[in-house]
Order: C-alpha cells, then sequence, then structure tokens
C-alpha cells in the first residue's frame, strides 16, 4: 500500500510539474515570447504529453518566425497523428512545406484538405479565388540588399518627393534597452521605428545614408511600434501605422496572438510632424494598419483582423471625405481575401493593387507572396484576377511590403529570406535596364565611298539574328535598345561584295551610341579571253559563254567601260594576220553590243596580228597546237578600272 501511494504521488507531481511547463509556455506564448514558449512546450512533451496542442503550439511557435523547417517538422507530427485535427494547422503545415521546397508533398496535403475538410472556410474560398502567375514579368535587372539594413527587422522602404522611408527595429544602443526592458519580447528585438534617410543610386549601388526617425517624442507616447505609412501627395500628411501603448486591457489583443494595431494621422507643422488622430475606424478588439492610399487619395485602404472578414486579417476599403472624416468601411470580398492573411497593400500609379498573401495556397511559395490586381480598376466582380508576380520577388519565405515608383521601373521590397542581414531586409530591384543604340555607315572598302542599301544584321553571342536593317542612300544605318554589357556581330551584305563582319561589346552606359562602320569589299572582277578557231574569226561556242558573263559583269557595273583587244598567232602573213585580228576584234564587240550592252561602253575594239605573242611560238619556231592557240584571242581591259576590284588575267 504504501508503494501504491508513493508511485500515485510522483505520478501526481510528474503530471503537476509537466503542467505547469504548459502554463509557463502558455503566459510566454501570449506575450509573443515564442521562442522560450517553444522550449518549455518540448519539456511538457518530453514528460510523455503529444497531444494535439502541445505539437501545434510548438508548431506555431516556429510558424511565428518563419522557420518553415521546424514548423513543418512539428505541425507534420501533429496532422500525421491526429486525423481530427484543426484545419488551419493543415493549413499552415501545406504552407510550410511549400516554403521548404516540398510542394509534391504540399499537394498531397492540399488535396487530403480539401476532401477531410470540404466545409471548412479556408477549402470554400479556394473556389472563389483565381490566382494565376505573371505571363511575361517585367525584366529586373538588379536586386540589391540595402547597406541600411540591421541585424534586426528592416523593411516597408518607398520613395517619397526625394526621400527614403522604411521601418526598423534597429537602435543605437541595444543594451540601454534591454535594461530597460523596450525589447519586444516577440523576437528580442527593439520596438520598430519610422526612418527617413537620403539614397543614392549609380548603377547597381545603392548607398542609404543620413539615417534619422521621422516621429516626435509626443507621437511616440502614443505609441512603442511604428510601422507601415503613406503620405499624401502634397507631403503633409501621413497615416501611419502603430500600436497604443495606453491600453493595457487584455482583451487589446487580436487573434492569433498579435498586439492590437491602430492606423494614425499626423500633420507636417514646422517641420515636424504633430497633431495626432486616432482614426475612427480603429477598434480596441482587433487591429488596423498598413495603410494605402489610392491615386486620387479619396479612398484609403487597410489592413485589419475585425470581426466579420474572411480570414485571419483581411483587405478592408473605406472613403475619405473632404472634411478628413470616413465613410462607410467594405471588405474587399472573397474575391481578394483568404481564409489567411492578406496585407501590406500598395496601389501604384496605374492603379494596380499590390499586396501579400500566405492564403493562395494552391498557388503560392509558402508563407506571404505577393500578389498584384486589377480589381481598383475592374471593379469587385467574379471576373477579378489575383496575379502572383513571381521569382525574383517571392521565395519560400515571407515576402511583403512591395513598392514601385511612378515610372514604374524600379522600388522595394522586403523579404526575411536567407542571404539578408537580418530578420527581414529590404531589396531594392530596378527593371530599368540599361540600353544603348549601335549606329554606323557602310563603306566600299577600296574605294571609301558611301555604299548604301547594304543588308545590315545584328547577331547576339549565341548566333540569332535579333534584328536586320537597310542602309539609307547615305550608307547610315541604326539599331535601337540593345543591352549595355553584351557583345554583339554586326554582318553587312550586298550583291557582287564579300559579306562584312564586326564584332563590338557595349559599355554599362544607360543611352549611349555606340559607333560601328562596316566596309564591303566588290567581288573580285577577272575577265578571261576568248579563244579563236586557225584562220577564223567567228565566235565559238565556249567564247560565247564567256562573253555572257562579261555582258553580266558590265550590266552588274553600268559605269564600267572596256576595250578590246584581239589577236592571231605567227602562222601566215603580217598583214594577214593583222586584217584577221582586226575581224576577230569586231565580231567580239558585236556580240557584246547584241546583248544589250551599248556600244559607248566599248572605247575601241582593235587587232594586233601576231605582235603581241604571249610565248615564244614566233615565226619558223615549231610549237603544237596548243601553244598555237593561246595567241589566238580576244583579252578585255576595264578602262576605269580603278574604280573596281579588278584582277588582270
Amino acid at each position: 500500500m504504501k508503494n501504491i501511494t508513493v508511485f500515485i504521488l510522483v505520478t501526481f507531481l510528474s503530471i503537476s510539474t509537466y503542467a505547469q511547463k504548459t502554463v509557463e509556455a502558455d503566459k510566454l506564448f501570449k506575450n509573443f515570447a515564442y521562442l522560450e514558449a517553444a522550449e518549455l512546450y518540448k519539456e511538457a512533451l518530453a514528460k510523455k504529453d503529444s497531444s494535439a496542442y502541445i505539437l501545434t503550439r510548438i508548431g506555431d511557435c516556429y510558424y511565428k518566425n518563419s522557420d518553415s523547417d521546424q514548423a513543418a517538422f512539428w505541425y507534420g507530427k501533429a496532422v500525421n497523428k491526429y486525423e481530427d485535427i484543426e484545419a488551419d494547422f493543415v493549413f499552415k503545415y501545406i504552407q510550410s512545406l511549400r516554403s521548404i521546397g516540398k510542394n509534391e508533398d504540399a499537394d498531397k496535403w492540399l488535396v487530403r484538405l480539401k476532401n477531410i475538410r470540404p466545409e471548412d472556410s479556408l477549402v470554400i474560398n479556394m473556389k472563389f479565388v483565381k490566382v494565376e502567375n505573371v505571363t511575361e514579368p517585367e525584366p529586373i535587372t538588379s536586386i540589391v540588399n540595402l547597406n541600411s539594413n540591421t541585424p534586426f527587422t528592416d523593411f516597408g522602404g518607398f520613395n517619397n518627393n526625394g526621400k527614403f522611408y522604411f521601418s526598423s527595429s534597429t537602435t543605437s544602443d541595444l543594451l540601454l534597452d534591454k535594461l530597460k526592458n523596450r525589447l519586444y519580447l516577440w523576437n528580442e528585438e527593439p520596438f520598430l521605428k519610422i526612418y527617413q534617410s537620403e539614397i543614392s543610386i549609380t548603377n547597381d549601388t545603392i548607398q542609404v545614408n543620413q539615417i534619422q526617425p521621422i516621429l516626435s517624442d509626443s507621437i511616440r507616447s502614443f505609441t512603442n511600434h511604428e510601422g507601415a505609412l503613406v503620405f499624401t501627395n502634397n507631403g503633409q500628411t501621413i497615416y501611419f501605422t502603430g500600436n497604443n501603448v495606453k491600453d493595457n486591457d487584455r482583451t487589446a489583443y487580436g487573434k492569433g496572438g498579435t498586439s492590437n494595431l491602430k492606423i494614425y494621422r499626423a500633420k507636417l507643422l514646422n517641420g515636424k510632424w504633430t497633431s495626432i488622430e486616432d482614426l475612427s475606424i480603429n477598434g480596441k478588439n482587433f487591429s488596423t494598419g498598413h495603410p494605402a492610399l489610392s491615386v486620387d487619395e479619396k479612398t484609403l485602404y487597410f489592413v485589419s483582423d475585425r470581426p466579420g472578414g474572411y480570414g485571419k486579417t483581411d483587405l478592408y476599403m473605406v472613403k475619405i471625405n473632404s472634411d478628413g472624416s470616413f465613410g462607410t468601411i467594405s471588405n474587399l470580398g472573397h474575391r481578394i481575401n483568404t481564409a489567411g492573411r492578406e496585407m501590406f497593400p500598395f496601389v501604384a500609379k496605374d492603379s494596380t493593387l499590390y499586396f501579400s498573401s500566405d492564403g493562395y495556397i494552391n498557388n503560392n511559395s509558402g508563407l506571404l507572396d505577393i500578389y498584384k490586381t486589377d480589381i481598383l480598376k475592374q471593379g469587385i466582380s467574379d471576373e477579378v484576377t489575383i496575379k502572383n508576380i513571381g521569382e525574383p520577388f517571392n521565395s519560400g519565405y515571407d515576402d511583403f511590403a512591395y513598392f514601385i515608383d511612378a515610372n514604374g521601373d524600379s522600388g522595394y521590397f522586403s523579404s526575411n529570406r536567407p542571404g539578408g542581414k537580418g530578420k527581414d531586409d529590404i531589396y531594392a530591384f530596378s527593371s530599368k535596364e540599361c540600353k544603348q543604340r549601335v549606329m554606323g555607315k557602310t563603306y566600299d572598302k577600296l574605294t571609301r565611298v558611301i555604299l548604301p542599301e547594304v543588308l545590315v544584321k545584328l547577331i547576339d553571342q549565341s548566333g540569332k539574328v535579333l534584328d536586320s536593317t537597310i542602309s539609307d542612300k547615305d550608307g547610315m544605318y541604326i539599331f535601337k535598345n540593345i543591352e549595355c554589357e553584351k557583345s554583339y556581330t554586326l554582318t553587312g551584305s550586298k550583291a557582287k561584295h564579300d559579306p562584312a563582319s564586326e564584332t563590338f561589346v557595349t559599355t554599362d552606359i544607360h543611352d549611349e551610341d555606340v559607333r560601328v562602320d562596316l566596309y564591303l569589299i566588290p567581288f573580285e572582277i577577272k575577265i578571261k579571253p576568248i579563244y579563236f578557231d586557225y584562220d577564223k574569226s567567228f565566235i565559238r561556242p565556249d567564247a560565247a559563254s564567256e562573253l555572257n558573263r562579261v555582258v553580266t559583269i558590265m550590266k552588274d557595273y553600268p559605269l564600267m567601260i572596256i576595250k578590246i583587244e584581239s589577236h592571231t598567232d605567227s602562222r601566215g602573213k603580217d598583214a594577214y594576220n593583222m586584217a584577221l585580228s582586226d575581224r576577230r576584234a569586231k565580231s567580239t564587240r558585236d556580240y557584246i553590243v547584241s546583248q544589250g550592252i551599248d556600244s559607248g561602253r566599248i572605247a575601241s575594239a582593235i587587232g594586233y596580228g601576231e605582235s603581241q605573242l604571249v610565248n615564244g611560238c614566233t615565226n619558223g619556231v615549231k610549237c603544237t597546237k596548243e601553244e598555237h592557240q593561246k595567241n589566238r584571242r580576244s583579252r578585255f581591259i576595264i578602262v576605269n578600272r580603278a574604280e573596281f576590284n579588278v584582277i588582270d588575267e
């Protein structure tokens, strides 16, 4: 009996110890000290408590700190052990799997979620949202992790009137903040503040400097955290996110264990932000934050977890009246909002709405992804389409706080992806491509005169023809919008010319002109002699063939002028041979003229008899028939040969 009593006592003490660990862990969890809470939950787990509550709470601790590997591990234990587990944990398990690249496993659990929880809001919402990938993403030339990022949290960067603004939990004296208990327990970092700075951009180098907080001490008495903000166009008013430190009521914490947030409005007076205003759209028992303004500044968009929404946080809108008051608050609806989190709205100058969400788990890289929609242009309807803007903006981690400038070619986004400097970092991106022009003239290489109507082609390093054009009457050609710091080849081609080719490399200077001239060499002109039978002057077939080639060349070069010189061999009397050669010259000329060549282009057709033998077969010398044949000929001399690429026979 005594042993039984001892066993019961030890068992009771053990249960009490693990129960106390759980109670302590719950307190830490409610105070956002998630990493400390995780360790106490694990101690409770070691006491044989592997309940769904403990497993999912550990998963939540890591999920809330974006540790997807650990979150997937602990959620996996829970969902595989308990078939009746809440759909929300399956949802977060799928997100965590996508975040670490296990998409096949995520897809299997997505199917399972639809089958086992068809009535759950997470599943129902998937039927209403049309999500696509951006088919033609903007070319991104650079993504830069800003030098202003710290080992803590930095996010929400944007430009306004030449200044750079962002939110950060950086501090000049972390030890002092610890001593004064001014750290945020969730991540053991200083509280967020809004900073203003100067920013300089040179090519891919971005430098943030002269960083200073923008809000006055009077505003800081209202809020510990200062988060996402937006300026009016005139720069005289800001809407910003903050929490209310005066509200110590425990019911002031919203869903999911996060501290309630509010949107405040402040005015610029004598260079300082004053006249803080707690907006009527706020509430004590829910959060309101992440303000964004429409292009005409008549509508405020924001995020809230207030009752009546579709998920953990939804996107809302409210009209701003002319006196600064607000109209009726409207939820953007189930075509946008999911059972997950929709956050960080931003309205671009073309009224495209950008935001982040972790709720589109059938089209998501894991955790928060950045999306865009034309809902503000098209209106809320069944045709609303959401587009995932893809890489390099989205990763398997939290990607959010997207901003693009008025020109649409550069901006910022925030992420906790690996390789950063802190918990969340701000990244600058540029889609403004460095472009140049290549231009030049086409020339005849021999004469150095302009050669018009040359076909010029632009070819990349792979051999692909990117573009082609014809040089004009002045030999000028131009190609626009070629990329900087690339190697290209230009080729020039024209009938009766050998092709020209030049390779060049563009510089790194945007809008610079590159000059490349092309020089083409005319085909080599080689006119062969024609030959005659012994004591004959008619044009035989082989001679006619060569004369046809002479005609073709003269037609190709309409300015060409020739003269004809005809000859005989040494046999026969000199006077007879002189007359015979003259007849050969005339028959040669007549054939060319008969083929359409103007007789004026034949300067002369003269016979020289046997006076210009090409070999030693003179009178009295015994020669073969072949040797005598070489002397019975008509040859052609181009009179204006300096204008042509002539090779002598």
